[in-house]
């Protein structure tokens, strides 16, 4: 099967696509160099597959994004296929490891957050599959976690966000497809695959995951089910990090019909469990006493339903998608058994329909309809369920036009009307308008100016389900609203690679968490992001400095008083390396995470946040006589450094322990194409 390597890339490594129909001469490129014949460029997937190691820039994920030259991804992070192969045995953390500005804090992955410039994720868009999943759950954990190990793209919108993402992207959006049939299916195999065995040492994890996929006709298939279990690791000092044992089951069940026509019909489900003990509250090491652990019981489902086009032209090119993500999460209250268990459950129905008018090969205009139907639920023993709902209609249209040709704009609105129900039976119906403009301009070969602004109607978002209290008030509850500015340039000469970027967002009359009140409060991230691509024959070098400062209520803040809106981060650093010696079947690499001393916090911290640097390395062998074999080791934390991660919660304060990461690891990993 076919793979892009240094040797058959055509193109630097770190080339950007942002240029006017670059995307459509990386396509060009890379049918020169014989990569056609991959399944997925006949179907889905333009530029690869995933094999192995894949040394390549996010400029190739940022073409197979059908939009991916518009003015207003120029702010939009493309997790690189290299990076979604190195992250799919791991977590959340592995993922965005190599974008400073996607900070990912909570150490396991029932608390794993994800801030985007300094903004928590509850205050972004999050669509899998094109499906609106669900942003609130109970504080300590997340309602967002993922499996990257089922994960084909991955792109973060940072600020201003395009009308047709779905509504209430108040600082962005997390857009995630999940892996197709034909990512494993040569141009004529009726069946394909591949499987996978990982094993850490900190915590003797075992990782076992395995994909199956095959076709009949116009007819696709795919199957996917990991397990990962394992010990409790150490943090750098040595000590056991309790409660941290992998405990994890994901599946992905995935049916597609596509005809000759260009008629696509797909349907998927997936799930994602983790049942274990966990610290009694489990983003939390401790909080001036040890705690006892408690069971957590945590299940994720998304449905989805597509149909499309793919052959579709002129204007008349549809898009209908119908989805369910659900989160249910069920835990012990060993202070209080008559109350356990609590249950909290988020459920949202979702729906849009949309229609891409192709007013030329560089022009477009999308506009449509989306719907959903989100509710949220607490209950135990002694507890009638308490219940906040929303539903909410929306209209938008964003256009995408390329005017000159140095020019490329992209601007849209939407309208939208939501209607809320408290938990004391309270209702209320808020509506508002939506507005966004981006702007690239080419102003000489080497050099892109980009930037993008918009206000962003937000709503009433439901509460968190486990401090619901029916005796709220909702008198005086307004919608939220935000406000994003970015101001960016990407510079390319040869081989090398700079760019960078201010942007500001303001959150405004945002809930804030608080069982005795319903309160509003208001949020402001500033900052700005670097970044730097080498790339030679065998390699590639890539860096990139995120800074960022919020302010809660115009103050600056610690991270409680943040809760839910970001999290005080100052200075992070990312850097990955990978060189192919002699363009063998050797890669080795390693990467850095670090982030500085930070000491701009609010009154109510009594301590700043330690800075870290973080190495690791790994090298990676395919054997030639074994055709689709990776043989992958690790060395993670190599210096054994005791930190947690910047965006981890508790770090501010001496009476909390927060969650340590691991401290170092040998990590092997064993994959086989089929």
């Amino acid at each position: 099967m076919p793979r892009l390597s240094p040797q058959s890339c055509p193109v630097p490594l770190t080339l950007p696509v942002t240029v006017p129909g670059l995307k459509a001469l990386l396509l060009s490129a890379v049918s020169v160099s014989g990569l056609m014949a991959a399944p997925a460029v006949a179907q889905t997937s333009p530029l690869v597959q995933f094999l192995g190691t894949i040394v390549l820039d996010p400029a190739f994920a940022r073409a197979r994004d059908p939009e991916g030259t518009a003015a207003d991804r120029g702010n939009s992070h493309y997790v690189a296929d290299a990076e979604l192969e190195r992250a799919r045995t791991g977590d959340l953390r592995d993922l965005f490891s190599g974008i400073a500005s996607v900070s990912v804090g909570g150490a396991i992955p029932i608390a794993q957050k994800i801030f985007v410039n300094g903004i928590d994720m509850l205050n972004l868009a999050v669509v899998m599959d094109g499906v609106s999943q669900n942003n609130r759950l109970f504080h300590h954990i997340s309602a967002n976690a993922f499996d990257p190990g089922l994960l084909r793209f991955v792109r973060v919108d940072a600020g201003a966000a395009p009308a047709d993402l779905g509504p209430h992207a108040m600082a962005g959006a997390v857009v995630m497809e999940t892996v197709d049939p034909v990512d494993f299916l040569d141009p004529d195999a009726r069946f394909g695959g591949d499987v996978r065995l990982s094993f850490d040492s900190n915590g003797q994890t075992w990782g076992r995951a395995a994909t199956l996929a095959g076709r009949m006709g116009a007819l696709e298939w795919l199957a996917y089910a990991r397990r990962a279990t394992g010990d409790d690791y150490r943090d750098g000092a040595g000590d056991l990090v309790a409660g941290s044992a992998a405990a994890l089951d994901t599946g992905l069940v995935k049916l597609a019909f596509h005809g000759d026509n260009g008629h696509r019909f797909e349907l998927s489900a997936q799930s994602m469990e983790d049942n274990a003990l966990r610290p009694y509250r489990a983003n939390i090491g401790s909080v001036g006493r040890p705690d006892p652990l408690r069971l957590y019981e945590t299940r994720r489902r998304t449905f989805a339903f597509t149909y499309e086009n793919t052959q579709a032209s002129g204007y008349w090119d549809p898009r209908l998608t119908l989805g369910l993500s659900d989160v249910t999460v069920a835990v012990d209250q060993p202070f209080d058994p008559a109350l356990s268990p609590s249950l909290g459950e988020n459920r949202t129905y979702s729906g849009s329909f949309q229609n891409t008018f192709h007013l030329s090969p560089d022009d477009t205009i999308v506009a449509g309809i989306d719907y959903y139907d989100r509710r949220s639920q607490y209950s135990d023993r002694a507890t009638r369920p308490i219940v906040e709902s929303a539903r909410n209609w929306g209209l938008f249209a964003q256009a995408r036009l390329e005017p000159g040709q140095a020019w490329s704009l992209s601007f849209g609105a939407r309208w939208d009307r939501q209607d809320f129900v408290g938990t004391n039976g309270w209702e209320e119906s808020f509506s508002g308008l939506s507005s966004n403009l981006s702007v690239s301009y080419q102003a000489t070969d080497a050099l892109r100016l980009r930037g993008g602004i918009s206000s962003v109607f937000g709503g009433v978002a439901l509460e968190d389900n486990f401090i619901f209290n029916p005796g709220w008030d909702y008198t005086g509850m307004r919608a939220s609203r935000a406000d994003n500015v970015t101001l960016g340039f990407d510079w390319e000469q040869q081989s090398l690679r700079l760019d960078g970027e201010v942007f500001m967002t303001r959150l405004n009359d945002v809930r804030l968490s608080s069982y005795a009140a319903n309160a509003t409060g208001d949020a402001e991230s500033r900052g700005f992001n670097l970044g730097m691509g080498f790339g030679w024959d065998n390699g590639f070098l890539r860096a990139s400095y995120a800074y960022s400062q919020i302010r809660v209520n115009g103050a600056p803040t610690d991270s409680y008083s943040a809760l839910d809106l970001g999290a005080p981060l100052g200075g992070v650093i990312a850097l990955e390396a990978q060189h192919r010696p002699w363009g063998g079947d050797l890669v080795i690499g390693g990467s850095v995470e670090a982030a500085l001393a930070y000491d701009g916090l609010g009154v109510d911290s009594d301590q700043s946040l330690p800075g870290y640097t973080v190495f690791n390395l790994f090298m990676e062998y395919e054997p030639p006589s074994i055709p689709g074999m990776v043989l992958r080791a690790e060395v993670n934390n190599v210096f054994d450094t005791r930190y947690a991660d910047r965006s981890t919660y508790g770090g501010d304060y001496a009476s909390v322990t927060p969650l340590y990461e691991p401290g170092r690891s040998f990590a092997l990993t064993a994959s086989m194409r089929f």
